[in-house]
């Protein structure tokens, strides 16, 4: 799993085949509970790259993508974006949500 550090470089990682962006924020409990599920998973896909951005850090962005509520999953398929969840979800849910 890896965490934007640079703004710069976020078009370039959803760019490239299917992308699992994470918004969140330290502060957000959801964010809490999701993050873990989120890891877990990451680790049996791959063929997926998963993103964590931190709105506080990187509000363009999630004021780019209309990000209201948090935490939200956004999957990106080669820069396009193709799905949008916002809240927590299980494992199970996850795992069919970025199918």
């Amino acid at each position: 799993m890896k965490h934007l550090e640079e703004g710069k470089d976020f078009d370039s990682i959803i760019g490239k085949g299917r992308v699992v962006v994470d918004f969140y924020a330290d502060w957000c409990g959801p964010c809490k509970m999701l993050g873990p599920v989120i890891e877990a998973v990451s680790k049996e896909h791959d063929d997926i790259t998963f993103l964590k951005v931190n709105v506080d850090d990187f509000g363009e962005i999630a004021m780019r993508f209309g990000i209201m509520s948090i935490p939200c999953v956004k999957v990106f398929e080669n820069g396009n974006e193709i799905k949008s969840n916002v809240g927590f979800m299980d494992k199970n849910q996850f795992e069919d949500f970025i199918k």
